[in-house]
């Protein structure tokens, strides 16, 4: 026996087919819900919906799989028939977290959860401590970046399907693994999304980039909302997901008493508390608005963390001379050091790209709740070409950029291939089965990168195979000599992070930073910890007035004696103090 719901406010007849056969659905009742309880229905049994006498069966917007993708019918699945072994298990906090993002199409050869289960050992030697999944909800064509989901409660079937995310869960916890999840609820991807089929998931009268905004406040929002914060239950309930991460929250547009957000993370926080579990919610957001961050009893939503994006702008504009865009915003050290001990470089000031005044003052927000990084999904496939900063800066500006995320005052994150410099791009790519959608998004891109002066022949084709192929990690590259370097390098970084109680501090004031722009060089101070850049053309000397010792060093060049440092050009180094000596 199986029970079938669905929300359609605005259908007169509804019926479920399940396996072929069409049953009448009673309803709706008094929030627009009809309902059928058929004892021929079970685990994987086939069904859709038929709204209005339609001769075609819908997917469920609440399917949980979808085994012949997005436009087939949906599956009965049993969320209770894994063989969970994680009991027990506690996330670390995010204070103390070591982030890695990955994508799980590209993150192997074979690109499904299971083939990233043989990852898990090296994740965790590397020291990480949690493991960010770029978006899994089912999403039209057999690949692509995530972000155009559909079938927001089903796993990506060529992922592996449910029992494949929550084997990848199960076995990431066994290896002291926390696992956090990418979700998109700020639109539905152009291809596959039958929603509107059944009721006003989407409002016309805001758009994002993307499309259709969500419909958080008008008529039939209640249960839109309801929609969302119950996938976001699910994840963590059902898949023992620890976390999620926000795509893009400030595309909500939400003038509801209480916000969405607010909503989400007090539903959370109670899920949190009835499960014994640390749960965790990170928005990415380019507000600069310190209330997405700020406990809701002090006025804010709630949310745990959010990216950082001034910090990285600041520092990519500075190691690869780059002002084009929004990093016209930046592109010196004086937004780097604003970056790191303020977190938000913009915090009411004007800003020459938006040309108007962005922003608001991180306040007394601890710096852990928000997250540094030199690399992302979005930085690096945002590109005309997908190169990752080693590719633009070389080895010794990424070293720089890998030394001060990982001592910045920010919870730090690193992207697949990252910590070995991969040769892989990370492009864009999609496999959108709509040929006119695939149209638009080839030519788009094309037209969007032809317009900053990029030859529209050298732009990647997103819809064609090799651009996913060509974004595939190579692992073989870890021993090979100038990326196994560059490994040992992150090594050792993430090694001094996580046995370093100055670097674990987030209190505001806790970074302070002295640089000159002129000479290129910069230094930020955590404590005893002292770290020292050269991103000038020439040696650097600083006469430090006290004991100490070199912890890391991006270069043999690198001399401490008789209590000078003797910097090559873009080199780092870390050097840690005697307790109660000035530098």
């Amino acid at each position: 026996m199986h029970s079938f719901e669905v929300w359609a406010p605005r259908a007169k007849e509804m019926a479920v087919q399940v396996d072929g056969i069409a049953h009448p659905m009673t309803g709706p009742d008094e929030r627009g819900y009809w309902r059928a309880e058929l004892d021929e229905a079970g685990p994987g049994s086939d069904y859709g919906f038929l709204v209005d006498g339609d001769t075609k069966a819908y997917p469920d917007p609440r399917s949980k799989w979808q085994p012949e993708g997005v436009h087939g019918l949906s599956r009965v699945y049993d969320p209770d028939a894994f063989d969970w072994t994680d009991a027990g298990f506690q996330a670390p906090p995010l204070a103390s977290a070591i982030l890695y993002e990955l994508h799980i199409g590209t993150f192997t050869p074979q690109g499904t959860l299971d083939a990233a289960i043989e990852k898990l050992d090296y994740l965790r030697a590397l020291g990480i401590t949690h493991v960010e999944l770029m978006p899994v909800a089912a999403f039209a064509g057999e690949y692509g970046w995530g972000y155009d989901g559909v079938a927001l409660y089903a796993v990506h079937a060529p992922y592996g399907g449910p029992d494949a995310l929550k084997r990848f869960v199960n076995a990431a916890h066994s290896k002291g693994l926390a696992v956090l999840l990418d979700v998109v609820y700020n639109h539905f991807g152009p291809v596959g999304n039958y929603t509107g089929k059944f009721g006003p998931y989407v409002t016309e009268s805001h758009h994002t980039p993307w499309g259709g905004a969500v419909n958080l406040e008008d008529a039939g929002a209640d249960e839109v909302r309801r929609f969302f914060c119950d996938n976001a239950q699910m994840w963590l309930r059902e898949f023992h997901i620890d976390g999620l991460r926000l795509d893009a929250v400030h595309a909500f547009v939400d003038r509801s008493a209480i916000h969405f957000l607010e909503q989400l993370s007090a539903e959370i926080e109670a899920l949190s508390a009835q499960l014994a579990r640390r749960l965790v919610l990170i928005a990415e957001s380019d507000l600069n608005d310190p209330r997405i961050v700020t406990p809701r009893e002090a006025g804010g939503y709630g949310i745990d963390a959010q990216w950082s994006d001034d910090f990285h702008h600041a520092l990519f504009s500075v190691l690869a001379n780059e002002t084009d865009g929004y990093y016209a915003d930046f592109g010196g050290l004086r937004q780097l050091a604003k970056a790191i001990e303020s977190t938000f470089v913009y915090d009411g000031r004007y800003s020459p790209y938006r040309k108007r005044t962005h922003g608001r003052a991180a306040g007394n927000l601890s710096q852990h709740r928000f997250l540094g990084y030199i690399q992302n999904h979005d930085q690096i496939g945002n590109r005309a070409i997908g190169e990752r900063i080693e590719h633009m800066t070389g080895a010794p500006r990424a070293k720089i950029a890998a030394a001060l995320v990982l001592t910045s005052p920010f919870v730090p994150m690193i992207f697949q291939g990252e910590e070995w410099a991969a040769s892989s791009p990370f492009q864009y790519f999609a496999n959108h089965d709509d040929p006119e959608m695939a149209r638009l998004v080839s030519e788009g891109r094309k037209k969007e990168f032809a317009a900053f002066g990029w030859d529209p022949e050298s732009i990647p084709d997103p819809e064609q195979r090799e651009t996913f192929e060509r974004s595939k990690l190579k692992w073989q590259e870890t021993t090979e000599p100038r990326h196994a370097e560059m490994l040992a390098w992150h090594w050792e970084l993430i090694r001094l992070r996580r046995s370093s109680a100055d670097l674990n501090v987030g209190e505001p004031g806790n970074a302070s930073v002295s640089f000159d722009e002129q000479a290129g060089w910069l230094m930020v101070q955590r404590g005893r910890v002292f770290v020292y850049c050269n991103l000038g053309a020439k040696d650097c000397r600083f006469s430090i007035r006290s004991w100490g010792r070199v912890l890391l060093a991006s270069a043999a060049e690198v001399k401490f004696e008789d209590g000078v440092l003797m910097l090559p050009a873009d080199a780092v180094a870390v050097i840690e103090m005697k307790e109660g000596s000035r530098q």
